[in-house]
């Protein structure tokens, strides 16, 4: 059994075929997709999404790239949203200076919303970091000097450090398929898994993005079933058998997003 614990299934690139993802993912062993919500549209639409597939679980959350264009009545949808009782996380949430798509304050703001609603609800939250470490770890010792927040770095890219100091904080760290890159720019994300204990570890795919080797260059699209190939090189990493990566990560998905509960009680 294996969980994607991040996919954007409600992107216009599944919308041609997503049944036959979800088949395709099944038949791979996922028994769960973990699907954010990155706007308040988007976060309805991967609730409707659940609400017809059983294999997603939804969370809801408008992206850091795109909370510049968020309203008050949007946040009141995100609001509303995290009270349904599929909802397993909030989120994707967190900080961006990579892309100067919406001003840092504003960032702060929705970021910091965020993880109030996570502490509000009991929910884990779902945390985007992309060259802002030292920004998105501040945010997170306040936030937790307030309530009770744990969560998963997403699609780790950062230096080792701040994985370090998140799995300090009792947070979850995930690999996408950039951990199977070769370039030398990504090492540090192999040291990343070395200071991660397994019990911690979390795989993703990110589709559509992130394609993993040995599909890079030659496919447009990421999909779900493709997690095996990022699950398989990351148990040469920490040198355990596939079998036994798929069972630990699982365990930790099931546990961090309580997916065991989700289909008992909707």
């Amino acid at each position: 059994m294996i969980v994607d614990t991040h996919a954007h299934l409600d992107s216009a690139e599944f919308a041609p075929d997503l049944p036959q993802v979800l088949s395709e993912a099944q038949s791979a062993g996922i028994e769960w997709i973990v699907c954010p919500g990155t706007s308040a549209h988007s976060s309805r639409q991967v609730i409707e999404l659940a609400s017809r597939y059983g294999i997603i679980a939804p969370a809801v959350g408008i992206h850091p790239n795109y909370a510049g264009e968020a309203d008050p009545v949007d946040w009141k949808t995100i609001e509303k949203l995290a009270d349904l009782p599929q909802v397993v996380a909030i989120g994707e949430t967190g900080l961006d200076r990579h892309w100067d798509f919406t001003p840092w304050s504003v960032q702060e703001e929705y970021f910091d919303r965020h993880l109030w609603l996570a502490g509000k609800k009991d929910l884990p939250v779902i945390v985007h970091c992309r060259e802002a470490e030292a920004d998105v770890l501040r945010h997170l010792q306040e936030a937790q000097r307030q309530h009770r927040i744990i969560g998963v770095v997403h699609a780790y890219s950062s230096p080792p450090e701040l994985a370090q100091a998140v799995v300090g904080m009792g947070f979850y760290v995930s690999f996408a398929g950039s951990l199977t890159y070769r370039n030398k720019k990504f090492d540090p994300l192999r040291v990343a898994v070395g200071v991660v204990p397994t019990d911690r570890l979390l795989v993703e795919t990110d589709s559509p993005h992130l394609v993993p080797e040995p599909y890079r260059g030659k496919l447009k699209r990421n999909r779900p079933a493709l997690i095996v190939e990022t699950l398989r090189y990351l148990a040469r990493l920490v040198k355990l058998e596939y079998e036994h990566v798929c069972r630990i990560t699982t365990e930790s998905a099931l546990r961090l997003f309580r997916l065991s509960s989700v289909r008992s009680s909707i």
